[in-house]
């Protein structure tokens, strides 16, 4: 056992990387699904105890092939990335008993052990970036995970799904040539590629302009991978035509992933005087303010669930983006609070949704009316899943808004105190949009005879819902672990 935890970090990246291709030419569908879920519950497991390990030991280096850093890979583990690699892994292991019949009913037979070794491929790439301590490691991960969820979406059932992809394909591969133009100008004034011997070097040449050029390279390019407002555009397409377990999965972890490296880029490997004297943490409150203003906006007007929920997603991370842009420990830890939180409500409501899509075939508002009433068990989750998102007490959703209006406050914000309230009472108009079609409108004819969704998608759905109440009574393990992350990324800082 101890010498399995020696080596957790790299196999969380080889066990789904080496399983991938393996799934692919399983000959059967259902055994494909079965092995994918036990390398999700493997990972989870192994992320599990490395969170634990950290906690209780401090920060682990694994030295790949016994090459000491910088001049070897380096993967450095603390607990801002063992964090975010148990969400990930989290959420995949409750996403795929899920999977089963979802992707059965969206997905011809014969694609289906290609769709879970690219959900694997994704689920390797997310974890390497939220374990390796080497920048162009990154964007090695960046590109694996990129590829598979192309993939991924271009599987939807309908024709956008391929134009979806597309899309993303473009957007991705711009965001993904940026950070590497942005790698290879720094490394040319460093000479060095790992995160800690970087933070060591950039110091003695911060005032070249190669280095200005890098670093807004980078983060532009980091900016269009988390969807950051307006650099958004590939997201709700893509969230909307996806197969709906590729939506869960994106949703509750790719960009969750994204903002975990922004962080990393921020207040680790450029750290002190560097960041403190650019506008940069200007420019994300000022991009916080309008992903939440804007894109609540643009939710309250949508007709299709999927795509409500898209421009939701884009307003979470406007509220990730505020709690960046105030650069405090107070602002780190509500962000990396909302982190979490904001997985476990996005990924229980599209749970939830894919539940209609199961039964119903759409998830249109029009097509909705009355259906609380005959599927009562998925729209509870839909209405806790909704309350978390709007920030209700009792809600994990109501804790992480909780603790960036305190951050706010820290610093006399008032206009962003203020832009949370609205964007939290914006959320109640398109969630009670939701919730008014389910159960206050006549019940169309066709849904009279619906029934309520199967077991195996009701168990994952009603886990996240009920951790949306868990985690919103019970903070200790989550504003725990979230304020030791933040204190860490931050102390360079302050």
């Amino acid at each position: 056992m101890m010498a399995i935890q020696g080596h957790l970090s790299l196999l969380l990246v080889v066990v789904p990387l080496i399983m991938a291709p393996i799934v692919a030419i399983l000959p059967r569908a259902r055994l494909a699904w079965f092995v994918a879920l036990l390398v999700a519950v493997v990972c989870a497991l192994l992320a599990g105890i490395q969170l634990w390990n950290i906690v209780n030991g401090g920060a682990i280096s694994y030295e790949l092939g016994g090459w000491a850093p910088p001049w070897g890979i380096e993967y450095r583990i603390d607990a801002v990335n063992a964090f975010v690699a148990l969400i990930v892994a989290g959420i995949t292991a409750l996403t795929l008993p899920y999977a089963l019949l979802s992707v059965e009913k969206e997905i011809p037979k014969q694609q289906i052990p290609f769709f879970y070794a690219l959900f694997l491929l994704c689920l390797c790439g997310l974890l390497g970036i939220t374990q390796t301590g080497d920048i162009f490691n990154v964007f090695v991960f960046l590109e694996i995970s990129a590829l598979a969820s192309y993939g991924l979406i271009s599987l939807g059932r309908h024709r956008q799904a391929l134009t979806s992809a597309y899309q993303y394909l473009i957007m991705g591969t711009i965001g993904a040539t940026f950070f590497l133009i942005g790698v290879g100008l720094i490394y040319s004034q460093t000479g060095t590629l790992n995160f800690a011997d970087l933070a060591e070097r950039l110091p003695a040449v911060f005032e070249h302009k190669t280095v200005h050029t890098g670093f807004a390279f980078i983060v532009i390019g980091v900016a269009l991978k988390l969807a950051l407002f307006p650099l958004h555009l590939w997201l709700p397409n893509a969230y909307t035509y996806a197969p709906t377990v590729v939506t869960i999965f994106l949703a509750a972890t790719a960009t969750k992933v994204a903002v975990y490296l922004m962080l990393r880029i921020l207040f680790t490997i450029f750290p002190d005087n560097f960041v403190v004297n650019t506008p940069i943490f200007d420019l994300f409150i000022i991009l916080g303010i309008a992903g939440i203003l804007i894109a609540s906006l643009y939710a309250i007007y949508q007709m299709d669930i999927k795509r409500l929920l898209a421009y939701s997603s884009v307003a979470q991370i406007g509220y990730m983006a505020l709690g960046i842009g105030l650069a405090s420990t107070a602002g780190v830890m509500a962000t990396l609070l909302h982190l979490f939180n904001h997985a476990l409500m996005k990924g229980a409501l599209f749970m939830a949704v894919g539940a209609i899509i199961y039964r119903l075939g759409s998830c249109r508002m029009d097509n909705i009316n009355g259906l609380g009433r005959v599927m009562p068990w998925t729209f509870g989750a839909v209405i806790i899943g909704g309350l978390s998102l709007v920030g209700i007490p009792g809600t994990a959703g109501f804790v992480s808004k909780w603790y960036l209006i305190l951050a706010a406050l820290e610093q006399q914000a008032w206009i962003s105190v203020a832009v949370i309230l609205v964007g939290s009472l914006l959320a109640v108009v398109y969630v009670g949009k939701i919730i008014e079609a389910l159960y206050f409108k006549a019940a169309l004819e066709a849904n009279k005879s619906i029934k309520e969704a199967p077991l195996l998608l009701l168990l994952p759905t009603w886990t996240l819902a009920l951790a949306n109440i868990y985690f919103g009574l019970n903070t200790e393990l989550t504003v725990g672990v979230a304020t030791s992350a933040a204190q860490l990324l931050i102390g360079t800082i302050e």
